[in-house]
């Protein structure tokens, strides 16, 4: 079997989380910031851990402002309703998956403004000329995706956080396809408000998100309830993280979460990028020599993360992905991709395309052998060059 389907979830997960997850069930699967017994303080403690490697990953000094959520989009609904009231404006892209879209639109229902700046035709990045132009006295946020899980391209969100920070306006950036796959600096970003997956490129088990919510904002709760601090007090703590972390926490997704970022820091982030890059041109070399296949990427190849979409001429998507799945046993991903305004952006609404991820511990011999799978498909119905 050869799973590629790494920018909806990534699999396997290095031998260490399996392992810490069973560990931490099996010693420390108390509550955790609930009581003062070892097995609690042994689950915080693993927590708190975690806390800090995510903060090191992106650059943050003030650990409590890293919350952990249910995912990104849990993460981005908090960043978003917790801001967000009628009459602010928002601008946004229009490449974005519809965790990003949809509670975008739900604000706009109850009298938020968006107003969604499309990709250059060009180049596929957002030009910081349209992005400024639309500033208005009512903008409030500027929400970016930072890499399209459709066709990889990694927005230039240091420009588009210099523009937020002249406006003194907040800046929130989707990172689902690029933490732990491309270098993210909160400082250096002017990032107000973050919001990433633990599943995804941190190796981390489904159910593990983080915003980080930088020091110059102050976002509304979604939920409030048990905190373990500040018991005697019927109102939600104003203390971070307790503030936005209600209830029992995923604390054994949390240590498999912490376990991926150590094997991160262990085989260092630029190892893992070059590999992630050799895959992944090495698959668009062997996809572009193919008769009937077309290739929707970025111009520039170096400023994508692994994520490589194409259609075959004389197949929908969704038939392709099942033939790949079941005559080949590779793991694709077909159809839509939960990003309907990007593909619409690319021309490929409402099909959609088959997506190709691959990742860090994908070898090279799978790629050989899913392209070989895709020349079979597409020359039994397209004549070869």
């Amino acid at each position: 079997m050869i799973y590629l389907d790494n920018a909806a979830t990534s699999w396997p997960k290095p031998e260490v989380v399996y392992r810490t997850m069973d560990e931490f069930l099996r010693t420390k699967g108390g509550n955790p910031g609930r009581g003062s017994n070892s097995m609690a303080l042994a689950a915080r403690e693993t927590v708190e851990e975690t806390r800090r490697l995510v903060a090191r990953l992106i650059n943050v000094s003030e650990t409590s402002r890293v919350i952990f959520t249910l995912n990104c989009t849990d993460a981005l609904n908090l960043g978003l309703k917790g801001l967000l009231k009628p009459g602010d404006h928002v601008i946004t892209d229009s490449i974005g998956h519809n965790s990003l879209v949809r509670p975008l639109r739900k604000l706009e229902r109850h009298g938020v403004k968006v107003t969604r700046v499309q990709p250059q035709p060009d180049t596929g990045f957002l030009s910081p000329h349209d992005i400024e132009t639309a500033i208005t006295r009512d903008t409030r946020l500027i929400a970016i995706t930072h890499a399209s899980n459709v066709n990889g391209i990694i927005q230039p969100i240091t420009e588009y956080g210099d523009i937020a920070r002249r406006h003194k306006i907040v800046f929130m950036v989707d990172a689902a396809q690029t933490a732990g796959k491309h270098p993210i600096d909160v400082a250096a970003g002017n990032i107000d408000l973050l919001a990433f997956s633990g599943h995804k490129g941190l190796f981390g088990p489904p159910s593990t998100g983080v915003l980080y919510i930088g020091n110059s904002v102050n976002l509304d709760t979604l939920r409030e309830g048990g905190t373990g601090s500040f018991s005697e007090q019927e109102d939600q703590p104003e203390t971070l993280p307790d503030k936005y972390e209600s209830g029992t926490l995923n604390s054994v997704g949390i240590a498999g979460l912490g376990a991926g970022l150590k094997f991160i820091f262990d085989e260092g982030l630029d190892k893992i990028i070059a590999h992630e890059e050799l895959l992944t041109n090495k698959l668009i070399a062997g996809l572009r020599v193919i008769a009937g296949v077309t290739l929707y990427l970025p111009k520039d190849l170096s400023q994508m993360v692994p994520v490589v979409s194409f259609n075959i001429k004389g197949y929908q998507p969704g038939e392709v992905g099942t033939i790949l799945d079941q005559a080949f046993d590779i793991k694709v991903r077909a159809g839509l991709q939960c990003a309907p305004l990007a593909h619409k952006a690319l021309g490929t609404f409402p099909s959609g395309t088959v997506r190709i991820s691959p990742g860090y511990l994908n070898l090279a011999e799978e790629i050989e052998l899913t392209v070989k799978a895709v020349e079979r498909i597409a020359g039994s119905r397209n004549p070869a060059r």
